[in-house]
């Protein structure tokens, strides 16, 4: 019996009990949950399914900005332009509507006009130069907040596309939405079989402790998601998009070299020059990335709204590494995950959300996340000293 107790109890390799390490590695999962509850009894509208359906939708133009943020954080840079070129995205794609190209064109050549080209800029002057990311990040914020305005002659510019409306508009079925949430699970329960058999493979011990945690949480995800969606309206597009970008990002991070690349040369830079990690290319493409995921949330934003003014995405770099910051990435590179910030973009958007329904002036929002921010960073210095 003695012995039964002492393997449910046995504490992980740093001495910490399995309870206490599952809370210390889901605080920010936590804390989501702590503010979902209280925004519940606060205001009963909230947790209603078209509402937290809404707010999906309102996530996903950060969330696809904040995937790109992560990567150029894990290398120790920081994007400030992400808001202005979300911006001129929408301003460009719009204006090449009015001039009668198709949604399914006029959408592929903003993204290589906006978001490549900036995305080289910003990333040629950083990886060849050496200049540091805030200065020319800074800078180009400036500059495509600039073109936004003198393209649109300072104001909004409409437009009447039912095609390009759906795209930020409408929502793929309740029976379909079903089916994916299914597979979604099925997939899951794959990953975690697989993953037990090679742990069991090399010999080493399966840990339930931390296994059923992760269990739960999956399975309330897709509960919740049948709630919100299977029994609204469906899977909103631009959450569906979200999912495969952040699918996409969590792949390359973990499964492939370039994603090794990004850790290591946001671990120790020269480290990983010695290497011989091409540190030129890596930079260039992450800043391409991130660039042109801005872009795409501009294009969404602009679908959703059927238009859009020169104003559009402002303060959009302030919400993406908020996000990224609350998700446990850290800023001094080399640390953190895509499902850290999809977790972090959660938090700021029920932030938004939840102080709108409650009547929260906007001035006062902003000071709120600043302040988060900052305690977000404290955090992650604090963890650094330990």
């Amino acid at each position: 019996m003695s012995t039964t107790v002492e393997q449910k109890t046995r504490p992980v390799a740093d001495g910490r009990h399995p309870a206490v390490q599952f809370i210390k590695d889901n605080a920010t999962l936590i804390a989501l949950l702590v503010l979902c509850v209280g925004l519940s009894f606060a205001d009963s509208s909230f947790f209603t399914a078209r509402n937290l359906s809404n707010l999906a939708r309102q996530v996903t133009i950060i969330g696809i900005i904040s995937i790109g943020m992560t990567m150029v954080i894990l290398i120790a840079g920081v994007d400030l332009s992400v808001g202005s070129v979300a911006g001129l995205a929408a301003i460009v794609v719009t204006m090449l509507m009015q001039y009668g190209l198709g949604t399914w064109l006029a959408v592929p050549i903003t993204l290589v006009l906006v978001g490549g080209i900036v995305g080289l800029w910003n990333g040629w002057w950083i990886a060849h130069y050496k200049i540091p990311s805030f200065i020319i990040t800074l800078g180009m914020l400036t500059i495509a907040r600039g073109l936004a305005l003198t393209l649109s002659g300072g104001s909004s510019i409409p437009v009447a596309n039912d095609s390009f409306a759906n795209l930020g508009g409408e929502y793929i079925g309740p029976t379909t939405s079903a089916v994916i949430l299914v597979l979604l699970l099925g997939l899951y329960f794959y990953g975690l079989y697989r993953s037990i058999q090679q742990t069991r493979k090399f010999g080493a011990e399966v840990r339930m402790a931390e296994i059923i945690p992760s269990l739960i949480v999956v399975l309330a995800g897709i509960a919740l998601g049948f709630y919100v969606f299977a029994g609204y309206q469906g899977i909103p597009i631009p959450v569906a998009i979200f999912g495969v970008i952040a699918f996409g990002g969590m792949y390359a991070l973990e499964q492939t070299r370039f994603g090794r690349r990004i850790y290591a040369l946001g671990g120790n830079e020269e480290a990983a020059r010695l290497s011989g990690i091409d540190i030129f290319t890596t930079k260039l493409i992450v800043f391409v990335t991130v660039s042109v995921l801005a872009a795409l949330s501009g294009i969404l934003l602009a679908s959703r709204l059927n238009g859009a003014s020169p104003n559009l995405g402002t303060m959009f770099e302030l919400d993406a590494i908020a996000s990224v910051v609350i998700g446990g990435t850290s800023l001094a590179g080399g640390s953190g995950t895509i499902g850290g910030t999809i977790i972090g973009t959660l938090i700021i958007g029920v932030l938004n959300n939840g102080m709108s329904l409650l009547g929260v002036s906007t001035f006062y929002q902003l000071i709120i996340k600043g302040f988060i921010i900052i305690l977000a960073v404290w955090f992650d210095v604090l963890q650094k000293r330990r």
